[in-house]
């Protein structure tokens, strides 16, 4: 059984064939999916899908609730009111997707600390695990986690893609890492596939972050460049390749993993 962490269910990309990308999954063994929280909105909207599908797909899908730093602007005391109250829902797993991003700043830096901070405070209070982003941003990200280590259970570092001490930063802490079908890339992948082996196995979750992330090792690539869950096992492949597991090991206990993580 596959897991994927890390899916943007709600992306208008998905809008016409849903119930098919669930089924794709569902025949390439993906049997859970965790769909991402990016804006009010969207965490309303995943809650809205898991709802939707689970007769058609019964425990199959589950959701995070929070706010992008990309979208951190909107992050204030009620839109955290609103948040920990989809956080009741019983298809909620965890809290975010929440973080730092220096690269693009589309929120300035400090909006992105508060809503940060106001993330941790909602694990905090709701015992659920924490999704977190970084991009450019690890040094910050690392002495805020840091100094709110003791305020949450639990937390994975979704898409990682930072360097060696980066890495060691986040184990240190006890942190999951989430890869996705960015390893998979030759080119922009490379750093990541000589430091994938470096995540001792127990730490490590696999996701595709679709419609984004098409591996790039896929022999045939749909024309549409779209990427779904079903293409999780080509994750599972590349970071065989680059450790001393088998591709079944990776899958089952990356799968483990995410059943204890999110409590699924």
């Amino acid at each position: 059984m596959l897991i994927d962490i890390g899916v943007n269910l709600s992306s208008h990309r998905f809008e016409d064939d849903r119930s098919a990308v669930l089924q794709n999954a569902l025949d390439a063994g993906v049997e859970k999916l965790i769909l991402t929280g990016t804006s009010l909105f969207e965490s309303k909207v995943t809650i809205d899908i898991c709802n939707f599908f689970s007769d058609d797909f019964p425990n199959m899908l589950h959701a995070t609730v929070g706010i992008h730093p990309h979208n951190a602007e909107q992050f204030n005391i009620t839109t955290s009111e609103k948040l920990s109250d989809l956080a009741g829902d019983e298809a909620v797993v965890a809290i975010g997707e929440t973080g730092l991003d220096f690269y693009r700043n589309l929120a300035t830096p400090k909006a992105q600390q508060v809503s940060f901070e106001g993330h941790i405070e909602l694990a905090k209070n709701t015992g659920l695990p924490l999704f977190l982003h970084e991009r450019d941003a690890a040094k910050r990200q690392i002495e805020i986690l840091r100094d709110y280590r003791d305020h949450f259970s639990k937390a994975v570092i979704h898409c990682f893609t930072g360097d060696r001490a980066t890495l060691h930063n986040y184990l240190d802490m006890d942190l999951y890492i989430g890869i996705t079908g960015w390893i998979c890339d030759s080119r922009r992948g490379s750093d990541l596939q000589a430091l994938v082996a470096d995540i001792p196995l127990n730490r490590l979750m696999i996701e595709t972050d679709a419609p984004y992330l098409l591996p790039q090792n896929m022999i045939f690539k749909p024309k549409n460049k779209r990427n779904e869950p079903s293409f999780l096992p080509w994750v599972a492949k590349q970071i065989a390749t680059q450790r001393h597991e088998s591709v079944c090991e990776i899958i089952n206990i990356t799968s483990k993993n995410a059943k204890v993580f999110f409590g699924i």
